[in-house]
């Protein structure tokens, strides 16, 4: 059991039979003398991927979840989806293209990823923060372009399009952000 006390972002707790982790929280004190405080929290159900908000009490007791977080490696696209491998026990997963589809312009074949499992399920998949991917496909590089000027289109080897810097040509490796797919630098 789990208390108010212990919730902290990425926190996975258990409501309604389902994993639900913590994106936000915040703490409200009462105004009236005698009141609870309030424990308001902003979280996501991993089953269904809807955000939702729910107020606890100070003190309330929420259910830990049967979850864990496990290496994993990514083996290749299937489909519409994709296929991981958990690293501890060598079991393959197949995922379907709704937990695949926002990720998958950052996995490349042998890709180590964060695997998260509830009940033997695999809910979530976390690639690393930044990732290098190959340029295949930019324009030409732009005359006295400097790191903060004009950006241009690139096409990366796993099909992802993003903004990098005019300098940069087809056929180098860059960092990619993984949270929000931006350029970070040059590999």
């Amino acid at each position: 059991m789990l208390t108010t006390a212990d919730f902290k972002r990425g926190l996975v707790f258990q409501l309604d039979a389902a994993p639900c982790i913590i994106l936000d929280y915040t703490m409200q004190s009462p105004s009236a003398r005698g009141g609870n405080t309030l424990v308001k929290t902003k979280y996501r159900n991993m089953l269904t991927g809807q955000v939702l908000e729910k107020a606890f009490k100070s003190g309330d007791k929420v259910d830990e979840a049967d979850f864990e977080r496990r290496k994993g490696q990514f083996l290749y696209a299937s489909g519409d989806g994709g296929v991981f491998m958990d690293l501890e026990n060598y079991e393959q997963f197949e995922i379907n293209e709704e937990l695949f589809a926002p990720i998958a312009g950052f996995l490349v074949d042998g890709q180590e990823v964060q695997l998260g499992v509830f009940q033997g399920r695999v809910v979530s998949i976390d690639p690393p923060m930044i990732v290098e991917l190959l340029v295949t496909e930019t324009a030409p590089a732009i005359k006295n372009a400097t790191a903060t000027a004009q950006t241009k289109e690139a096409i990366l080897e796993t099909g992802l399009r993003i903004q990098v810097p005019g300098y940069l040509e087809s056929d180098e490796r860059i960092k990619v952000d993984t949270r929000d797919g931006r350029f970070v630098s040059r590999a």
